[in-house]
């Protein structure tokens, strides 16, 4: 699309699958909440406090990076990751909520005893 061009709404929907795919993801999600803090974090940081393979935590990071939900800044050879927005967290919490009220709607219906007869 050229940059004068206005967005379609295709377009606009599109941009906001590849966000939704960005936190579609448990480990990803995680490093959005370690993120929670307006501090910078070293790779190596993250990694311990995930508890998961080094090569895993940078390929999740460079996603959230790709789609700007985190900057990314080197020294020597250290990346240090820091949360873009911390908007996106109130998004995370606003899903949860929603899947809470979804989730206990259907724990009463599973409590609620099925009709008898003509009722």
């Amino acid at each position: 699309m050229p940059e004068h061009a206005k967005p379609t709404a295709k377009d606009i929907h599109a941009l906001h699958a590849m966000m939704c795919q960005a936190i579609a993801d448990p480990v990803r999600i995680a490093l959005l909440y370690e993120l929670d803090d307006d501090c910078e974090h070293p790779v190596n940081e993250l990694v311990g406090a995930l508890n998961l393979p080094q090569t895993t935590v940078s390929r999740h990071l460079r996603t959230l990076r790709d789609r700007g939900l985190v900057t990314a800044r080197r020294d020597s050879t250290f990346v240090f990751y820091k949360l873009t927005d911390h908007r996106v967290l109130d998004a995370l919490e606003l899903i949860r909520t929603v899947q809470s009220d979804i989730l206990s709607h259907r724990h009463q219906l599973i409590q609620t005893p099925p009709p008898r007869g003509n009722e």
